[in-house]
C-alpha cells in the first residue's frame, strides 16, 4: 500500500471512529447560585452551579454538599464548613429546617447572619422550598434579643448579593402586645440591633409574630404565622400573612390582634393605615367579627396599662 493510500485510511477510520463516538454527556439539573460569605465577612457572594439531579430531595441534598465544600475560588469560606456541625435535616410542606450543633452559638452577631443568609438564599432556590428554619439540638436559633429566630423565606433577606447585609443599626420598635386578659393592648419598647437589609414595617410585623419577652404580656399574633409580604404605599402598609393568621392566638380577642399590628406599624412615621390580606386575598372575617376588607387606623382606646 503506496503512502497516499495509507493517509487516506488513516482518514476514513478516524471519521469513522468519531461518528460512532456516543454524544458528549449533558448537565442533566438546573442553574443554582451557591452562597458563601466572603473572607472579610463582609457580605455574601455566589458562584453558579450546575446540579447533577434533578428533584426536590435530591438538589437540596446536591446543594447541601456544596455549602459544606470549599470553592475554588478560596475567598469564599462555605457556609457550612464553619465551626459548626450540620446534624440533620428534614423537609416538611416547603419549610427544611436544618439541626446544627452546639458551635453554631459560638459565631459572632454579624457572621451568625451572612452564615444564615448564605443558606437561606441557597436552598430557597430550590422548587418545593419556602421557608429555612435552623435549630441548635432541637432548639431554635435566637436573634441578638433572645427570641427566635424562626422560618426565613427568600424575601428576608434583600437579593443585592449582600452588599449591605452586615450593616446593622440600633433600633427602638414601640410594640403592642396583649394583657393578660387578653382585651387590651399594652404598649411596649423593644430595642435591639438589626440588619439594615430588613424593612423596618417587615421588622415591626416580624416581632410582633415572635411575641413578647417580658412579664405581664401576651402575644396576639398565632405564633405559626408566616410574612408573605409587606409594603407601604402612600402611607398605607400592606400585610400579607399566611393562613396560620386565621387561627388565632389563645385568650385575645379579635379586636386585640387587630390593632396590636395596626397600633405598632402606625408607630413608623411612613404609615397611616394598614390592610391585612391572607395569601394575598383580604376576603375573610377574622375570627368571624372583623372584615380584613377594612383599612385599620391607630385605635387608642384598646390600650390600657400593666396591672
Amino acid at each position: 500500500m503506496n503512502k497516499r493510500k495509507t493517509v487516506f485510511f488513516y482518514i476514513l477510520t478516524m471519521f469513522l471512529l468519531t461518528s460512532c463516538a456516543a454524544p458528549e454527556k449533558k448537565q442533566e439539573g438546573d442553574s443554582y447560585q451557591v452562597y458563601y460569605v466572603n473572607k472579610e465577612q463582609t457580605k455574601v457572594i455566589y458562584n453558579d452551579y450546575v446540579t447533577q439531579t434533578k428533584g426536590t430531595e435530591s438538589v437540596l441534598t446536591e446543594l447541601l454538599e456544596q455549602l459544606a465544600q470549599v470553592p475554588e475560588k478560596f475567598e469564599y469560606n462555605p457556609p457550612l464548613a464553619g465551626k459548626f456541625e450540620l446534624l440533620a435535616y428534614s423537609l416538611d410542606n416547603g419549610t427544611i429546617t436544618l439541626s446544627f450543633d452546639e458551635h453554631y452559638k459560638e459565631q459572632d452577631a454579624i457572621e451568625e447572619v451572612l452564615t444564615r443568609a448564605a443558606i437561606v438564599r441557597t436552598l430557597v432556590q430550590i422548587e418545593g422550598i419556602d421557608y429555612v428554619t435552623m435549630q441548635v439540638r432541637g432548639e431554635p436559633i435566637m436573634d441578638s434579643l433572645g427570641i427566635a429566630v424562626g422560618a426565613m423565606s427568600k424575601d428576608t433577606f434583600i437579593d443585592n448579593a449582600g452588599n449591605e447585609i452586615n450593616t446593622y443599626e440600633n433600633v427602638k420598635l414601640r410594640l403592642y402586645f396583649a394583657n393578660e386578659t387578653g382585651d387590651k393592648l399594652i404598649e411596649t419598647n423593644r430595642r435591639g440591633f438589626y440588619s439594615s437589609n430588613i424593612a423596618m414595617e417587615k421588622l415591626v410585623v416580624e416581632q410582633l409574630i415572635k411575641g413578647p419577652n417580658g412579664e405581664g404580656i401576651y402575644p396576639t399574633v398565632n405564633a405559626n404565622t408566616k410574612v408573605i409580604s409587606v409594603n407601604v404605599k402612600d402611607g398605607t402598609c400592606y400585610v400579607n400573612l399566611d393562613e396560620n393568621f386565621l387561627k388565632q392566638a389563645a385568650g385575645v380577642s379579635a379586636e386585640v390582634t387587630i390593632y396590636s399590628i395596626t397600633n405598632s406599624l402606625v408607630e413608623l412615621p411612613n404609615i397611616n393605615k394598614v390592610q391585612i390580606s391572607v395569601n394575598g386575598d383580604t376576603n375573610y372575617m377574622f375570627c368571624e367579627s372583623i372584615s380584613l376588607t377594612n383599612i385599620f387606623e391607630r385605635n387608642l382606646d384598646i390600650v390600657g396599662s400593666v396591672d
